[in-house]
């Protein structure tokens, strides 16, 4: 079965892990972060360590471990009964981040939008991960040079996505926005069948 499934998409700090929690508390949405299923991983686990070791540099953990916990975190949703993929649509944030992730889930996700979030704003946004560092205890978050690799390798490794899915499926959202009138944004085209 494919999971019916929207993206949201942009830069570090645009704002998709905001959105992605008020839509998964929206009937028929369930979110998954992929960046918190990690962060949620015990830091003494061989998985929990290659994270740590990856994100400490700004970098994206390699693509096998990371399509192999998102299947986990699925998996162990659909059984607990918090995520019904027959009725619910899957808004993902943090996965696909590459290319080569996008390929590797053709025949596991209906993708049906992408909304792209956009900021014109970098500094704005580094701003935001440095407040989010603290806030939220994110460590891969605090260090301005990790911040800046994390933008640069979004730039080259994780924007040609919007390219792999097409221009008839990519929305773009401004996020500079006030975040109620990105997700009214989100929501008039998410919403579509």
């Amino acid at each position: 079965m494919k999971y019916r499934s929207i993206l949201l998409f942009g830069a570090p700090g645009v704002g998709k892990g905001t959105q992605g929690k008020i839509l998964g508390v929206i009937p028929n949405f369930f979110h998954c972060a992929c960046g918190d299923v990690f962060r949620n991983l015990r830091a003494d686990s061989p998985l929990g360590r290659t994270f740590i070791e990856y994100s400490g540099r700004g970098q994206l953990v390699p693509d096998e471990p990371t399509i192999e916990l998102w299947r986990h975190f699925i998996e162990n949703n659909t059984k607990a009964g918090r995520f019904h993929p027959e009725t619910d649509t899957l808004v993902l944030d943090g996965i696909p981040r590459n290319v080569h992730q996008a390929k590797i889930l053709k025949n596991t996700l209906n993708v049906t939008a992408v909304f792209y979030m956009k900021s014109s704003d970098e500094e704005k946004l580094v701003a935001r991960i440095q407040r989010r560092a603290i806030k939220e205890n994110r460590l891969d978050d605090a260090n301005l040079s990790v911040i800046r690799d994390r933008l640069h390798v979004y730039e080259n490794e994780t924007k040609p996505v919007l390219k792999f899915y097409g221009r008839h499926l990519v929305h773009r959202i401004n996020a500079d926005q006030k975040p109620a009138k990105v997700l009214a944004d989100i929501l008039r085209h998410a919403t579509k069948k």
